[in-house]
């Protein structure tokens, strides 16, 4: 996209959001057109740090684009694994990894001090929660200082995190300013929200419109065309608290829904209704409808997290959200009622109950075909169902080993056990929480006793029995 027509898209808010003492016009436009010529020319030096579920895919991205990349990550052993060609996130392809290291264009490192030879850096680090449901901008903060000990004049510095509109303008301009340098003159500011949906092979990053606002009108035209490069469409925004509006807003829509849904399972089952039946005629109407499906809990990086930066951000204008959270414990409850459902499945064909009981979790990943944990409600299953006595073990075929996690370390080290039919018969019940592709369901279904199914994917396998439940 040319100048012109970036303006005529943005209206040029950029350089109508510039706060009180930024320098209008103060800008060496060839250091911009410099930096804009590199970037358009396919010769402008990218660097991503964090190298993750959403780094590695955009690094990949772009190196098909020609443009040469370096990751920056604290995690050598992951640093050490991409520079031999290897990545052991499992939707990933290693054929990608190994061309592009082979072309020469992506390298790994965990030396920040060569952020300084970047001419576009892209941070893609984590956004939690803390312990009390509030913001924890620790590793934004940390990465906004660890690159300015290297900061130079004409560099291009974009957030791809998701956080709370003014972010950018409030956490990471002070401390990229205490260098003496100012951005939007010295050096420019973006935010570009990320898209990826791991696992999601319907959508590529590359052909995912790119939403892109800059703290100032150089910074938005020099981060709309790196990403014109990237992607196939961008969508240019007037301010940087825009674009990180814009992210919370897809994320707090798509969790309300769930909340929604979820709520109306209860209901439903209640009235001897089968939600996934309702679910499924309602999504036959062309207009006015949009399925969202029900599920034992939110999880992942983004749902269960980002309608928290709002509403903590929403109390420094004294404004309740109470909307927003309360989808927020609507889908929090969700697994203690699918463990309550559990209990009395048993109680009611062995009268047994669930402690001493033993439970066979499917899944732990937070949604299918993924080797993700992050936020994933199995975990919390597990917790929840150890509390009332009953052994757990689980099988995952995308998670041979539970890694370390904050909210759950005591589950650290546990192993997936083989999915046979002799492993099968040892337990009082299988809990589906997670709906893998590759499992058998038939044999599944056939050798256990009992089966609930929180994903309805017995069901959409054609398998039909009396031993299994909906929850």
């Amino acid at each position: 996209m040319n100048r012109s027509n970036l303006h005529l898209v943005s209206g040029d808010h950029g350089a109508k959001s510039m706060k009180p003492g930024t320098v209008s016009g103060a800008v060496d436009e060839a250091l911009v057109n410099s930096l804009l010529g590199r970037i358009n020319a396919r010769q402008a030096k990218i660097g991503i740090i964090g190298l993750g579920y959403v780094g590695i895919p955009l690094a990949l991205v772009a190196v098909r684009r020609d443009l040469s990349v370096l990751g920056f990550d604290v995690n050598r052993e992951r640093v050490a694994e991409l520079n031999e060609g290897r990545c052991s996130i499992a939707h990933i392809s290693e054929t990608d990894i190994a061309n592009a290291r082979d072309r020469g264009l992506l390298e790994a490192t965990a030396e920040f001090a060569r952020l300084g030879d970047m001419d576009a850096i892209i941070i893609c680090v984590p956004t939690p929660l803390t312990k009390h449901q509030e913001p924890d901008l620790s590793y934004v903060e940390q990465t906004a200082q660890t690159i300015a000990r290297t900061l130079r004049r004409g560099q291009l510095i974009v957030l791809e995190s998701t956080t709370w509109p003014g972010t950018v303008d409030e956490v990471m301009r002070p401390i990229l300013e205490r260098t003496g340098m100012r951005s939007g003159v010295d050096f420019f500011l973006a935010f570009s929200p990320e898209r990826e949906d791991p696992g999601n092979e319907k959508f590529e990053m590359a052909g995912i419109p790119k939403v892109v606002g800059g703290d100032g009108k150089h910074a938005l035209e020099l981060a709309n065309a790196l990403y014109s490069v990237l992607v196939t469409r961008t969508v240019p925004v007037s301010s940087a608290a825009t674009a990180e509006a814009v992210k919370l807003t897809e994320n707090i829509f798509r969790a309300v829904n769930i909340a929604l849904v979820n709520e109306l399972k209860v209901i439903y089952s209640a009235m001897g209704v089968d939600v996934w039946e309702v679910i499924e005629a309602a999504k036959t109407k062309p207009f006015g409808y949009m399925p969202f499906y029900p599920g034992p809990g939110l999880g992942g990086h983004c749902i269960p997290i980002d309608p928290f930066y709002l509403t903590w951000k929403a109390r420094e204008y004294g404004i309740s959200t109470r909307f927003i959270e309360l989808a927020g414990q609507i889908n929090r409850a969700m697994p203690r009622l699918v463990v309550a459902e559990l209990a009395k499945a048993l109680d009611r064909r062995f009268r047994c109950g669930l402690n001493g009981s033993k439970i066979l979790m499917m899944g732990v990943a937070y949604k299918k075909n993924v080797d993700d944990m992050r936020e994933s409600p199995s975990l919390v299953l597990i917790e929840i169902l150890e509390e009332r006595g009953a052994i757990v073990e689980f099988h995952d075929p995308f998670i041979p080993v539970i890694p370390e996690t904050r909210e759950h370390a005591a589950l650290a080290g546990r192993k997936s056990v083989p999915l046979t039919a002799e492993e099968l018969k040892k337990y009082d019940a299988v809990l589906i929480s997670t709906d893998h592709d590759s499992v058998d369901y038939g044999l599944l279904v056939k050798n256990s006793k009992l089966v609930v199914d929180t994903r309805n994917v017995v069901e959409r396998r054609g398998v039909s029995a009396d031993n299994v439940i909906k929850a």
